[in-house]
């Protein structure tokens, strides 16, 4: 274990700040990322949640005595004070959202912004006897290669819903292995342990290795809320088209309806739904229309033959 120290910066930082760590480091502890009023809240909402949910059956990755709940935008209000706080989403506008050129159409050449959408909602508690996760990045859900150029396809949130200590299983992080190519292996000499007190939060990005801690307590389980604002040009690790119901998602602010998915590229139209001839956002879906021909779907009618 790396004797090096996470970066650590406070929540009056500026976003600028934050990125330039992140670049240099690979992540950053923010602290007291959120005030104790809603940390309270939010860890009320998460701790009714993981005491309906039994610990996992993926001894190699997710663990064994480890909780893991997803769908959160549906089973707590206080997933888009997480979401749109000022720092993450900032940081992760600054870090996906880079102007890209590539390729033609006709004789003009293409050039974009990508958009960004939230892929992962998860609550995560680490309980007593769980040995640590294997070191990994988190974009490798992409398929997502580390070369020069390739850029960064995820930024991520690890925010500490009850302390997070070497003991109980602070997230392991090598610093400044966003830089490496895909061909090192990281080894957990070269790791360091994101120790932080609850309401502080980890920011990293998706080529960065990291892996939950083993829980060397006797009855102490370590509470973390994960979320991740990716590229939306690539698939949402959670389906949360299929996990959200539609009457929540009407709920939410059209900001947040664009985040969790419910849109579209318009410059590529990737993502488009048809409506009377036309491919359009989803979004019209939220506000009263329908998808053409399938209300009722043909198939789903009584064949007359």
């Amino acid at each position: 274990m790396s004797d090096i120290k996470m970066p650590v910066l406070p929540n009056t930082a500026t976003v600028d700040e934050v990125v330039e760590v992140i670049m240099a480091a690979g992540g950053v502890i923010i602290e007291n990322f959120l005030d104790a009023p809603l940390l309270q809240k939010l860890k009320a909402d998460l701790d009714a949640i993981l005491a309906r949910t039994p610990t996992g059956s993926d001894a190699e990755f997710a663990g064994v005595q480890t909780r893991r709940a997803g769908t959160l935008f549906a089973r707590t209000r206080y997933m888009a004070d997480v979401a749109l706080h000022p720092l993450f989403k900032g940081a992760a506008d600054k870090i996906l959202r880079k102007k890209i050129s590539y390729g033609w159409m006709g004789n003009q050449r293409i050039e974009q912004v990508p958009d960004i959408r939230i892929g992962v909602t998860q609550v995560i508690q680490i309980g007593p006897g769980q040995v640590e996760q294997p070191l990994h990045r988190d974009d490798f859900a992409f398929f997502w290669e580390h070369q020069p150029g390739a850029g960064e396809a995820r930024l991520q949130v690890m925010v500490a819903i009850t302390d997070f200590t070497a003991e109980n299983g602070a997230t392991h992080v090598i610093p400044e292995s966003h830089k490496w190519d895909d061909e090192r292996m990281p080894t957990p000499e070269e790791a360091i342990q994101a120790e932080m007190a609850a309401g502080s939060a980890l920011l990293f990005i998706g080529s960065t290795y990291h892996g939950g801690g083993a829980n060397r307590t006797a009855d102490f389980w370590r509470t973390g809320l994960t979320m991740t604002y990716d590229l939306a040009q690539v698939r949402q690790e959670e389906n949360l088209y299929l996990a959200l119901p539609v009457e929540v998602v009407k709920t939410f602010s059209e900001e947040l309806q664009t985040l969790l998915g419910w849109s579209w590229i318009p410059s590529s139209k990737m993502g488009w739904i048809e409506i009377e001839g036309e491919m359009c956002s989803p979004i019209e879906l939220l506000h009263g229309k329908q998808v053409s021909g399938v209300h009722p779907s043909p198939l789903l009618v009584p064949s007359e033959s």
